[in-house]
């Protein structure tokens, strides 16, 4: 029916695509692992986060959000040195005049 030749070639062939679609089952397989390793990860997070007890959860969402908001949005470091050092002198001196006006009698002028 076919000449050997072409069967030859054909099972040659055959052969062929047989090992290129062993190649591509092997890739999807690893593929398919590398896709899903995310996932089985925030499988095992919900599960470990569903033993939680509801109070340390609020704790821990809390402590969560203020961390994060810490990091976003730094603040200015507060330097309680620097206003005291301006505005001590003058909440002194403002302190001793007042001292000195209640030590003066009613009647005099200063």
């Amino acid at each position: 029916m076919y000449p050997q030749r072409e069967l030859t070639l054909l099972a040659a062939r055959k052969i062929e695509l047989q090992q290129s679609i062993a190649q591509r089952r092997a890739q999807s397989v690893k593929d398919a692992f590398r896709i899903t390793r995310p996932l089985a990860w925030l499988d095992r997070a919900q599960t470990f986060w569903a033993q939680i007890p509801p109070l340390a959860k609020v704790a821990a969402l809390s402590i969560g959000l203020l961390v994060l908001k810490r990091t976003l949005f730094p603040q200015r470091k507060i330097n309680v040195l620097g206003p005291l050092l301006r505005w001590g002198s003058i909440i002194l001196k403002a302190k001793a005049k007042a001292q000195k006006t209640d030590k003066i009698p009613a009647g005099s002028a200063w």
